[in-house]
């Protein structure tokens, strides 16, 4: 079966962000008062061929620890489901 993922990469709280910084100065700048800790991330799509929803999230999750994250200073966190 495939089933599509939707992963969700921010930086870590405790994480200087930056990329959020810069944008929620640009924000103030630009008359959008009000916007505070904005903070910037990814989201990557991709499609997994498994035999379950189960075995495609340990698949998801072993390639977010291993690839598509950088744990250190990274947290993810994904929804899996049938195509």
């Amino acid at each position: 079966m495939k089933f599509k993922a939707t992963i969700q990469i921010m930086p870590r709280e405790e994480i200087l962000d930056p990329q959020g910084k810069a944008t929620q100065l640009g924000l103030h700048n630009l008359g959008f008062d009000g916007m505070d800790a904005v903070r910037i991330g990814r989201r990557v799509e991709l499609v997994v061929d498994a035999d379950s929803e189960e075995a495609a999230s340990a698949t998801v999750q072993e390639a977010c620890k291993k690839l598509l994250a950088n744990t250190v200073i990274e947290q993810f966190e994904f929804e899996v489901s049938a195509v």
